[in-house]
């Protein structure tokens, strides 16, 4: 089985986030943010993102508004999910290969789930991505392990079976203390460089995935 990081790995989606986390931010008064800004705040969930970008802006908003303005945040966002949302090149070709060589294939990420379904049926994956697991699935979200302990139990799924895809420190840390081998793609948002993560194996393109997946000696789990 392979899990897949969704924001940075399968898909860009910095443009969308970065346009609902501008509007936000221009309700308040404050400025824009640009797509570079965004790329280094995405990772950590909603709440940390619209965290990050009041604080890049001029400072956090008084606790008690907080929780208002990831609301507001995250109405905006889903209003666009995938109006500059793309997948990035190759990633869907990949992902329809593993599906017919018997892979099952789902997604864990930071993102909350109902956005990500959204995306992930939008984009043309909803018939190859079997589960979807967001930050907001179960009690923990990555980097803890119990996000894809949770996820692999679901799916009645061992960790010796499975392995994780993913661009950032979150989803290595997660991976290694699940006790799953990890692939980092070079594409990512990480502000930390995909050879430096740590993963087992680094691709620079989805064409890489399968010898990747391969080396590791991960096999396809069938449903």
């Amino acid at each position: 089985m392979l899990l897949c990081d969704l924001d940075g790995t399968l898909i860009d989606s910095v443009p969308d986030l970065a346009d609902a986390l501008s509007d936000l931010l221009a309700e308040a008064g404050r400025r824009k943010v640009t797509q570079d800004e965004v790329k280094a705040m995405v990772g950590d969930g909603v709440a940390v993102l619209v965290e990050r970008g009041f604080a890049a802006t001029g400072g956090l908003p008084a606790p008690k508004d907080l929780g208002a303005q990831i609301a507001r945040y995250i109405a905006l966002y889903e209003s666009r999910l995938t109006e500059r949302t793309r997948p990035y090149p190759g990633a869907l070709n990949a992902l329809r290969a593993l599906r017919a060589g018997g892979w099952r294939l789902a997604i864990c990420t930071n993102k909350p789930e109902h956005a990500s379904r959204e995306i992930v049926a939008s984009l043309g994956m909803g018939d190859l991505i079997e589960a979807v697991a967001g930050g907001d699935t179960f009690a923990a979200k990555k980097p803890h392990p119990d996000h894809i302990l949770c996820l692999l139990e679901a799916m009645n799924t061992a960790p010796s079976r499975a392995a994780m895809l993913g661009d950032s420190q979150n989803d290595v840390q997660a991976a290694r203390a699940a006790g799953l081998p990890v692939i980092a793609v070079a594409h990512g948002y990480g502000t930390i460089p995909a050879h430096e993560l740590g993963a087992d194996r680094v691709i620079a393109h989805f064409d890489e995935l399968p010898g990747a997946l391969a080396a590791l000696g991960v096999e396809p789990t069938r449903g």
